[in-house]
């Protein structure tokens, strides 16, 4: 589920495009003339005429043609008046397509107005797959500060040749060298933390024992694997047991998104450390511990900011990412740093900003469990304000970045091999901004898209039953349809 740019290449009229040739013309037949020292000097008109171009004539005499004009490209917001679907408009487009999905609930809101206008049972609580890491994203928005960022520090240990590597919860930390990239951007450098130490230990004993401290999170999250996760899913490289400290999210591979990971990262990152600190001797030994109280800072680095890590977490549907967010909305709001601490703040929080979570049970905050369960009025109820128009909701200011995360279909993200053209949901392309959601037999699809008529709804779809080859394209189909009408 690797992301990939897309650009639009802007269209024009064939009067246009003549045009620009014609012009072109005039511009290579000047350099030309100019080049073979042509001794006659021509007017504009004369060369217009000299190439076939029309020339106006002002007062009898010839005139210069006109500048061409300049397009002025701007952004614009879409504007909260433009017409509204009607619920029978949306029957129409939704209905007959939504019966082909099996066991499928979902809403449509219009978030100008909050009005339901779509809905198939959206209170009956379905397993949502990584559409959950909606939820996670929106509390972490809401709870969090924005600027908030994770540290990652090396301190002294209890001997002088011996250094204890603390985790602050961050799993972006990148073992690859600054200037390569890795799954993360504008990650942290294990070369920066290393150079930090190195520097802070000058004329110590080599070091040679590393301990990590995990105690961020509660005795390290127990064995860091969530209750319903698939025993295969840290070697099919879905996710790592969760620590609070490891190298490029526990990937065997920083620059792809799923490959093998560790069963071990957080030894695994104390190990790397010290061979870095060594510089090619003998490797420290690498141990779990705890920092000494008051242990002198030797280096430390941080990860982005908050907003920055929802959107990689929505974006490359990140589930180690969605995991260290859970917990950090747990840590502040006073619940133990587990899973089911973090599931429990995440749940509280959207339910303390007025979001409906009747019906929400979380046994991660990432969605690989199975036994997850989300309606999809709590899927709706965070896309709705995030997406309103400004001012119109006090949520909103918070919740904005949610879609800035939000996958584009067609074109980046877990939607950048979707909605292909010459496929039923190729109209959406370029249009739909959603959070994909699959397990074996789970298929989720929320977001929000913008109608023929320039009108933005918030959409959530969730089918379980099918398998995802069936499923997803005519979830993307649902969400196209969307797109493709005024549905009034």
């Amino acid at each position: 589920m690797s992301g990939h740019g897309h650009r639009a290449d802007p269209g024009g009229s064939s009067a246009v495009h003549r045009w620009g040739r014609r012009l072109l013309a005039v511009v290579v037949t000047v350099v030309l003339l100019g080049g073979l020292g042509v001794g006659t000097a021509l007017s504009a008109p004369s060369l217009a005429r000299s190439v076939g171009l029309p020339v106006a004539l002002v007062g009898g005499e010839a005139a210069d043609p006109p500048e061409p004009a300049t397009p002025r490209p701007r952004l614009a917001a879409v504007s909260p008046d433009a017409p509204a679907p009607t619920t029978s408009g949306l029957a129409a487009a939704l209905d007959a397509r939504v019966a082909a999905l099996g066991d499928v609930t979902g809403s449509v809101v219009d978030p100008a107005t909050g009005q339901t206008l779509w809905s198939r049972r959206p209170n009956e609580p379905q397993v949502p797959a990584s559409v959950t890491k909606l939820l996670t994203g929106a509390a972490a928005l809401l709870r969090l500060d924005p600027t908030m960022r994770w540290t990652t520090t090396v301190v002294a240990g209890p001997t002088p040749d011996s250094v204890v590597l603390v985790g602050g919860g961050d799993p972006t930390l990148s073992s690859l060298p600054a200037g390569r990239a890795t799954v993360y951007p504008d990650a942290a450098r294990l070369d920066d933390l290393v150079a930090a130490v190195s520097a802070a230990r000058a004329g110590q004993p080599a070091v040679r024992r590393v301990y990590v401290d995990v105690s961020y999170y509660v005795n390290g999250g127990g064995n860091g694997v969530a209750p319903g996760w698939d025993p295969t899913d840290v070697a099919a490289g879905f996710v790592a047991p969760i620590v609070p400290v490891m190298l490029d999210g526990g990937r065997s591979d920083p620059t792809v998104l799923d490959v093998p990971r560790t069963a071990t990262p957080a030894t695994d990152a104390a190990r790397e450390l010290g061979a870095r600190l060594a510089r090619g001797g003998a490797a420290p030994i690498a141990t779990v511990g705890t920092a000494p109280p008051g242990a002198p800072v030797l280096g430390q680095v941080v990860s982005p900011p908050v907003t920055e890590l929802v959107r990689t977490a929505l974006q490359n549907s990140d589930n180690v990412l969605a995991e260290a967010l859970g917990r950090e909305v747990a840590r502040a709001v006073g619940e133990p740093t587990t899973f089911d601490g973090a599931a429990r703040a995440v749940t509280r929080v959207l339910g303390e900003a007025g979001i409906d979570t009747t019906g929400v049970t979380l046994a991660d905050t990432s969605g690989l469990s199975v036994n997850d369960r989300v309606p999809a009025t709590a899927l709706s109820g965070v896309l709705a304000p995030a997406a309103a128009p400004s001012g119109a909701d006090p949520r909103t200011a918070a919740l904005r970045p949610l879609l800035d995360g939000l996958p584009v279909a067609g074109g980046g993200g877990t939607l950048a091999d979707r909605y292909t053209p010459g496929t039923p949901a190729a109209d959406g392309r370029g249009w739909v901004r959603a959070k994909t959601g699959t397990l074996t037999a789970a298929n989720a699809l929320a977001g929000v898209v913008e109608t023929a008529d320039g009108r933005v709804l918030a959409f959530s779809f969730m089918s379980n039953g099918i398998d995802p080859g069936t499923a997803r394209p005519r979830l993307d189909a649902l969400a196209a349809a969307l797109h493709a009408c005024g549905c009034r």
